[in-house]
């Protein structure tokens, strides 16, 4: 029989997927001998059988059971006794650090009876109250879904009672009256009585923290961060550790390394007289973790020693949570520390620098996501500001919007393209959409463990927090400057531009100007300040991921400025340049002329218009890229794009007609867009069917492109074009306009030397149908090109432009998609298509080169498919190129 329940020192770290990222820590932690309090262990194979059957599958209460009496035995007392309560936390864990799962739950099985107990116990009344207080609203918050704010309102009213707004001011006698207002809340909103019965309890948060990863806030977080929504979650059930007891007792969570820049030093948070929830929820401002040096020495060098052993066991900055019992230090979890993108590559180069890691493995720590967020702007440092107030820089960046004061209104506005800043007392789970949705982030409390701070720097969002000047209102949507500062009474309303700096913690007013971060600049102009430890590791990446990196990167680029800028970036030759974009604004009469041209002469001459500018569009091209390949896609617009639109004609036709005004030119141009219109211009008369169609377009386009390259021979310069013709869908096609090619290149004008300038042909592969005749394609093909944009389209039978409008959020709610097809390669479906033209291209012709020129170039993911799928380059935006060049490197060191 499936085993569904393990005890700590049963498993490892390497059993995250059966046991959970912070299940099979707690286990790796036990076994190394660190002081973590009893416990076990219900495995994600339990939540996924309770999540397909809709109840515990057999025998698992069979199993929690026997652990439970083994962990009873342990502990000496049972669960809830009322003498001596053994009472336990409930806590998720699913394989990867999820911030959108289940709070946890603390101190499971107190009850009406045991509270008692566990006051003499403790000798502390308050304690006890305390801590049975908290379970009711933890309890009724995340098991019985009970809005949270209830509680909160319930607990200021009752500090407010006390003329206090700290919650240590409480009595014994005021935390007792607050439990009866809790029990009530539970009455009231969930239908029923705060359940008594201990073991009632731990099952119902254990299905609770089941039910949670299919909660809404679990599905947007797995969309955001690309996670299986088939892992399920296990569940930790540990017996209690109290930071509650006094001042010689607290709660806190460490990093072994500053997660926002990589720093070495001592990082973290902590709360005197508190339990865990205390410091993530924000709900008291903290201590800095040197503070506990000051309030408890021996404790603090048993952390600071058990961080030294976890860093060196994992290898890795570690995120660390911990309570102290009356002067006891116990471990509650470890991680790998989520961190920012400046602190990934920073992290990653000190370690390869201390020998924990090498190279290869420093490049795998980092992502092209990450270095993307490095490319971001920063706030102008010499601009004008209005200082509102400093709290702490939790996760960098520059971010500037509107304020909103609830995750439903930032998701609202951010749909209608409004930025938005989220601005709250301390946030949660639930506000997971709208932190998604916001530029950034700012609260009035928490640190840097915050639930703020952890998720910002996962998602790479701005946020500064723990800003205490700041009186956030969130009913009425406002928040007031304190402090003695000169913005002090200031007040700031929904919708007023606020910006926040999450590298300085600084808040302004108004709307700041951004400058260059110091890693687009080193990628644009290749200056290395040594002082700059971020731009140093950036570059020492960089090198080894160019150094190794088999796949090579192109750029997609339609002028000599944009060629010169991906140039810059590290782009090694044009992938595609879309020559279509040559054609808009002031050119396009002279295309609709040719389209539009009832004669051979009318043909001539809008041929003969268009040649020269082709050739000096070439040449700039050629130019940037001189000595690196360029590829040019013969014209591939919709007809429509050329055309006027066929109802506004129709009306000026009409009002002419009308008023007498209607001449014959009008008339004729009015029949011809009639007779060129199509219902679905994207799969009608466009590419190689337009130069098949239009005599003489090609072959411009070939002359210019031949005799721009000719002419920079002679001068000297190395240029290698690549004509690729489009929307091939048989080799008949592509046999039609490689005679055109055939007999341009043999023209005076395209000569070197009395030979044709060296050049390739190729195609774009983008329908379904030339991925399975390539072998055919590939006899006249030197080179293919995956249109994975088109090709995504023609395999999905997708409109882009219409369904990312439409029905898309609903299949990514539903689950249908995990990502869209168009931000990251169907690897299945139009992934196999590459990979059947790729093989059976090759098996024609051993040399084929093969690319891919969609946007999926720039895309990690996909960057890591197309290398294993033996692909030669991948071609995306100048301004992706480094991040491919990035994921390239790392799917070498990954895959080989």
């Amino acid at each position: 029989m499936t085993k569904f329940v393990y005890d700590f020192a049963e498993g490892d770290r390497d059993q995250r997927d059966l046991l959970g990222g912070k299940g099979a820590n707690l286990a790796e932690m036990t076994n190394l001998g660190l002081p973590v309090p009893p416990g076990f262990i219900i495995t994600t194979d339990a939540c996924r059988a309770y999540l397909a059957g809709g109840s515990e599958p057999e025998g698992m209460a069979a199993e929690v059971t026997e652990h439970l009496t083994a962990l009873e035995g342990t502990m000496g007392k049972r669960l809830g006794q009322a003498d001596d309560p053994l009472l336990v936390s409930v806590r998720s864990g699913a394989k990867f650090s999820m911030p959108g799962m289940m709070e946890t739950v603390l101190n499971v099985g107190l009850n009406d009876d045991s509270v008692h107990g566990l006051a003499a116990q403790a000798g502390d009344d308050r304690f006890a109250w305390d801590s049975y207080r908290r379970l009711v609203q933890m309890f009724g918050a995340t098991v019985l879904d009970i809005d949270a704010e209830h509680f909160h309102d319930a607990l200021e009213a009752a500090k407010s009672a006390k003329g206090t707004k700290n919650d240590l001011d409480l009595d014994a006698g005021d935390l007792a009256a607050l439990v009866e207002t809790y029990k009530g809340l539970v009455t009231e909103h969930a239908g029923r009585d705060f359940p008594q019965d201990p073991r009632e309890q731990l099952d119902l948060a254990v299905r609770a923290v089941f039910d949670s990863w299919n909660s809404d806030r679990a599905n947007i977080y797995r969309r955001q961060e690309r996670i299986p929504a088939d892992l399920g979650t296990a569940v930790s059930v540990v017996s209690m550790v109290f930071g509650n007891l006094g001042m010689d007792s607290g709660t806190g969570v460490a990093f072994t390394r500053d997660p926002a820049s990589g720093a070495q030093g001592v990082y973290g948070d902590y709360l005197q007289n508190a339990q865990g929830e205390d410091v993530v929820a924000g709900i008291r401002n903290t201590l800095a973790l040197t503070e506990l040096e000051r309030i408890d020495k021996t404790s603090y060098d048993e952390l600071m020693r058990i961080m030294g052993v976890l860093e060196a066991h994992y290898r890795d900055l570690c995120d660390i949570e911990f309570t102290i019992e009356r002067g006891k230090l116990w471990m509650l979890q470890t991680r790998v520390g989520k961190r920012t993108a400046a602190a990934a590559f920073t992290v990653a180069t000190q370690l390869v620098d201390e020998g924990l890691i090498d190279l290869d493995e420093a490049l795998q720590r980092v992502t092209g996501h990450q270095l993307a967020q490095l490319m971001f702007p920063r706030f102008d440092p010499d601009a004008d500001k209005e200082l509102l107030t400093t709290g702490m820089n939790a996760s960098p960046g520059a971010a500037g919007g509107k304020a909103v004061f609830d995750s439903e209104t930032a998701v609202a506005w951010a749909k209608r393209g409004e930025k938005v800043v989220l601005v709250r007392r301390e946030t949660n789970p639930d506000d997971l959409a709208g932190m998604i949705a916001a530029e950034g982030i700012l609260t009035s409390r928490g640190g840097r463990t915050s639930h703020a701070a952890v998720v910002a720097r996962g998602m790479g969002k701005t946020a500064v927090c723990g800003a205490e000047e700041l009186e956030v209102d969130v009913r009425n949507k406002v928040f007031t400057v304190g402090g003695e500062g000169p913005a002090a009474g200031r007040e700031v309303r929904e919708g007023e531009v606020i910006a926040v700096d999450g590298t300085s913690g600084e808040v302004y007013l108004g709307e700041i100007p951004v400058v260059p971060s110091p890693v687009m600049s080193y990628f644009e102009h290749g200056t290395i300040d040594d002082g700059d430890e971020l731009v140093v590791a950036v570059d020492r990446i960089m090198r080894h991921a160019d150094g190794i990196r088999r796949l090579r990167v192109r750029a997609n680029a339609d002028t000599g400025d944009d060629a010169a800028l991906a140039r810059r970036f590290g782009a090694e030759g044009i992938g595609l340049c879309r020559t279509e974009h040559m054609f808009l604004g002031e050119r396009r009469s002279l295309v609709e002329d040719l389209v539009l041209a009832e004669t051979r002469d009318e043909r001539e001459k809008a041929l003969a218009a268009l040649l020269p500018m082709q050739i000096e569009d070439f040449t700039a091209l050629y130019r940037a890229m001189a000595g690196q390949p360029v590829t040019i896609r013969l014209l591939d617009p919709p007809l429509h794009e050329f055309l006027p639109d066929l109802t506004e004609l129709s009306v000026q036709v009409a009002v002419a007609r009308e008023r007498g005004e209607l001449t014959d030119e009008q008339e004729a141009l009015l029949e011809n867009v009639r007779r060129l219109h199509e219902q679905n211009p994207m799969l009608g008369l466009r590419g190689v069917r337009l130069g098949i169609q239009v005599p003489g377009l090609f072959a411009m386009q070939i002359r210019a492109i031949t005799r721009a390259a000719a002419a920079l021979v002679d001068e000297g310069v190395t240029v290698l074009p690549e004509i690729m013709v489009p929307l091939v869908g048989t080799v008949q096609e592509l046999q039609a306009v490689a005679a055109e090619i055939a007999e341009v290149v043999q023209e005076p004008e395209s000569l070197v030397d009395g030979a044709p300038v060296e050049h390739q042909v190729g195609t774009m592969i983008e329908l379904p149908r030339a991925a399975l005749v390539a072998a055919e394609i590939a006899e006249v093909a030197q080179f293919f090109s995956f249109g994975t944009n088109d090709l995504t389209q023609t395999t999905w039978g997708f409109s882009r432009d219409d369904v990312e409008s439409s029905f898309f959020s609903a299949y990514l709610d539903h689950g249908i998609f995990g990502v869209s097809p168009f931000e990251s390669l169907d690897t299945v479906g139009v992934g196999e298509l590459v990979e059947i033209a790729s093989w059976r291209g090759r098996e024609v012709r051993h040399d084929l080169k093969l690319g891919i020129c969609g946007e999926h170039g720039g895309d990690p993911d996909s960057v890591h498919f197309f290398h294993r799928a033996g692909l030669d380059y991948v071609s995306c935006s100048p301004f992706r190129v480094p991040v491919a060049r990035l994921e390239a490197g790392r799917a070498q060191a990954t895959h080989g």
